[in-house]
């Protein structure tokens, strides 16, 4: 196949036919614009163009594997690519790599203080994509204000000069009882993306979740670990779980879950609370914004919702990327997948007592309670409300899974609160996030010294030496338990 001029190429930047360059290979997407999870306008913007930097922000380079057949027109000739078009509206670059000081990492003095420095070095479109929320924000803030409303009752005069912080995550031992949630897309917010998180976390020795939706693939991304382990050799032990979304495709599901088994994660956490995606407002706004630039308007979301099974790509932005999100899971599709996976299984996503029964009663080593960052249902209770209630009405299930939850914790105070009331550890996301987005694996370090600081200091406050000797008489949780759901008592007897 003889190579393509790249002048060529640069005249084919229009909805009637685009053309992008992507790993100095051509291929005509212009079928493709109607069905990108992103929209149209942010391929128009590359057309024409070579637009390997910016999709290896989103995806790794073997996803043009599922572009439409016959997208792959050959090879472009290397001597032209300065006759390819220049991309329209390049974002300005993150004011850490234009000169522009940001403060010195040792400045950061609790995690708050990482996403203003954050702010200030992401490009418009990574920033949203970060901190956006469902709706009008209200699961969000919910999630951030929920923890303010529990308080501690602290004993004195214990002698707390030692304190061991540790505690065992699906049986892989860690120094912290939180770790890294999962968290897709870190091409936008580093251009390192999971490896360099990956690295942070192993050289501070804490757990991470890798999610299906990473830009690096997942094998890389394992592959990082193993060397960084290589390279630090004696430091405390991290290890690398996988949340999984679940294709469609029922083959593409086996053969995902094939490759996370060979890779080596150590327990899979399946992603439930998203059958479609949540109204992810600011992601609109900013689509609709891109797409009048470029003079596209948008088509209807609904069809992005209901997703297909042409490809592994999960959510990315506001819309669902296809084939992804299965309306159509249900319980009974967890025994297909034990079937194919001999690790321990965690649901991520649970939100009311029963289902959490449920979790018990289909052989689930644990659940993550969570409402994905109050970027799903809107009006979706805080974990905090969720653990509360399954104290209440089906206690049995703390006793007998590991429990974890995630959503708006900043401090180490706050992993305190959760393990007092029964959880076994707490994810940390958004923290780490704009840490890597302001400093690389160093800020990911950074952000676990200071919360696990905050968390020793708030265990000898408390009057405590020892993970195991937190009790949920140690908190006052009025404040939250006036909200909790309170069902008729022959109604909650039928649910559970």
């Amino acid at each position: 196949m003889a190579p393509i001029d790249g002048a060529e190429v640069a005249k084919h930047n229009n909805k009637k036919s685009s053309w992008i360059v992507l790993d100095s290979k051509v291929y005509d997407i212009t079928s493709f614009l109607s069905e990108h999870p992103g929209g149209a306008a942010i391929l128009l913007k590359q057309a024409g163009s070579d637009a390997t930097t910016e999709f290896k922000k989103y995806h790794p380079l073997d996803y043009v594997n599922d572009l439409p057949a016959g997208s792959d027109l050959g090879p472009v000739d290397s001597n032209t690519l300065a006759q390819l078009r220049v991309p329209k509206e390049v974002e300005a670059k993150p004011a850490s790599s234009t000169g522009d000081k940001i403060p010195h990492v040792s400045m950061i003095i609790s995690a708050p203080d990482f996403e203003r420095v954050a702010k200030s070095v992401l490009p418009h479109k990574a920033w949203v994509y970060a901190s956006s929320s469902a709706n009008t924000g209200l699961s969000l803030k919910t999630n951030l204000s929920d923890w303010s409303r529990i308080n501690f009752r602290p004993r004195v005069l214990r002698n707390v000069g030692d304190v061991d912080t540790r505690r065992s995550i699906l049986g892989q031992r860690s120094q912290y009882p939180f770790y890294i949630s999962p968290m897709g897309t870190l091409g936008v917010i580093h251009p390192e993306a999971e490896p360099e998180m990956v690295r942070g976390a192993v050289r501070k020795g804490i757990h991470m979740v890798v999610s299906t939706a990473s830009t690096k693939p997942t094998v890389q991304i394992m592959q990082t670990y193993v060397d960084e382990e290589k390279r630090v050799k004696g430091a405390s032990p991290s290890k690398l779980f996988f949340q999984f979304y679940m294709p469609i495709n029922r083959n593409k599901a086996y053969a995902l879950l094939g490759v996370v088994k060979k890779a080596g994660y150590k327990g899979l956490w399946i992603t439930v609370d998203t059958p479609v995606l949540g109204k992810r407002t600011a992601d609109r706004v900013l689509q609709a914004e891109e797409a009048l630039a470029v003079g596209v308007e948008e088509d209807s979301t609904a069809k992005w919702e209901a997703g297909n099974e042409n490809t592994f790509a999960p959510a990315i932005g506001g819309r669902v990327a296809t084939g992804q999100l299965s309306p159509h899971t249900t319980w009974e599709d967890l025994l297909w997948i034990r079937k194919e996976w001999n690790g321990p299984i965690v649901l991520k996503g649970i939100q009311c007592a029963e289902d959490a029964k449920l979790a018990l009663e289909y052989g689930c080593q644990g659940i993550l309670l969570s409402n994905h960052g109050g970027r799903q249902a809107h009006s979706a209770p805080s974990s905090l409300l969720t653990l509360l209630e399954i104290r209440t009405y089906c206690p049995e299930v703390i006793e007998k899974l590991e429990i974890y939850l995630d959503g708006g914790l900043r401090d180490g105070a706050d992993v305190l609160k959760a393990l007092c009331l029964g959880a076994t550890a707490v994810g940390v996301g958004r923290p780490y996030l704009y840490a890597l987005a302001a400093y690389g694996s160093q800020g990911v370090e950074r952000c676990t010294d200071v919360l696990s600081e905050e968390l020793a200091t708030g265990m000898r406050l408390l009057g405590v030496t020892s993970l195991d000797q937190l009790r949920p008489e140690m908190v006052n949780m009025t404040p939250l338990l006036n909200e909790m759901w309170r069902p008729d008592p022959i109604l909650l007897r039928s649910r559970l």
